[in-house]
């Protein structure tokens, strides 16, 4: 069904001065949820982890193992991408497969809950940048000096950030009122990865489910902190919402290992939750060509935010 009008003039969290300089047929268009486009998504990324498994079947040597654990990685936050766009209901038109979707296929798997997520994300994007925004604190550090940054970077790529990051899932689903939900969470992610090494077993290789764990508790870890700063971190004014949130135009290396599904065009994305990941590009250039982004945070490259983040003196 066609999203009303009401949906329309809904589905941001901004002024709505900027959508005066689009029809109301173009916003249609943009918050319409092509739910083959999301499915196709889940498949790639699934792809990509599986071309990554196969690469160290068939070559395995340790040049190939690292380039595996930095995909899995990053399609491992794509993963986490797909789920947070189920969380705004923009994956699938039917709300039930997309709940379904993506609790089995993306949340699961990657040690995430689709249900515990919503509502904390939702309170993000109610709260961007305000006291009562549970995203502060993963932006608000930076920036930091040089070797801070470098610090950050070895916890991730040692496993300290993933063991970290492990003990409080673990911690939060044995605590009360969680304990009963956390089961059938941690019953969903021990099915998940069970079957995932049944495959691997299958086909001959159930030591690559290593790869996988490695790469949740290193290389996911990296992808993660690039993804919040780069969306958050070190912007020009709190209280502007075309300049508190940041669009990364990502180049294709980018895209593959630390910006899966349009992740980086996240600016678009604030401004009008309701227009799935495929059409924030046509946004993005839409909104560039009408003059709306002048001025806005807008990065050239991931490296460019990188060294904004690390260039405390």
């Amino acid at each position: 069904m066609v999203p009303s009008a009401a949906v329309v003039a809904s589905t941001s969290n901004t002024s709505p001065a900027w959508q005066t300089h689009f029809s109301r047929e173009e916003l249609r268009d943009l918050i319409r949820v092509r739910s083959w486009r999301g499915w196709l998504s889940i498949a790639l990324d699934w792809a990509i982890i599986a071309a990554a498994f196969a690469l160290v079947a068939l070559r395995p040597n340790p040049l190939t193992v690292v380039l595996a654990l930095f995909l899995i990685g990053g399609r491992q936050l794509g993963l986490a991408v797909l789920m947070h766009e189920a969380a705004h209901g923009t994956l699938l038109r039917n709300r039930r497969w997309n709940d379904l979707a993506a609790t089995w296929l993306c949340a699961y798997p990657v040690w995430s809950d689709l249900y515990i997520y919503r509502p904390y994300h939702l309170k993000h994007h109610a709260t961007t940048w305000t006291a009562e925004d549970p995203d502060l604190g993963l932006a608000s550090p930076f920036p930091v000096t040089r070797q801070s940054f470098r610090r950050k970077v070895w916890r991730d790529l040692n496993g300290r950030t993933g063991v970290k990051r492990l003990r409080t899932i673990l911690r939060y689903h044995r605590i009360g009122a969680n304990f009963d939900a956390g089961r059938a969470v941690m019953g969903g992610v021990l099915l998940t990865n069970g079957i995932l090494l049944l495959l691997l077993t299958l086909a001959g290789h159930p030591a690559l489910y290593l790869l996988w764990v490695g790469a949740w508790l290193t290389t996911y870890s990296l992808a993660m902190r690039i993804r919040s700063i780069a969306e958050h971190g070190v912007i020009p004014e709190p209280s502007d919402d075309l300049r508190n949130t940041r669009t990364t135009l990502a180049r294709w290396w980018e895209r593959l290992f630390i910006a899966p599904n349009r992740v980086n065009y996240h600016l678009e994305h604030h401004l009008m939750v309701a227009v799935p990941h495929y059409n924030l590009p046509r946004l993005h250039r839409l909104l560039r060509e009408r003059g709306v982004l002048e001025g806005a945070c807008v990065a050239p490259g991931y490296l460019s935010v990188l060294r904004l983040a690390a260039s405390r003196s």
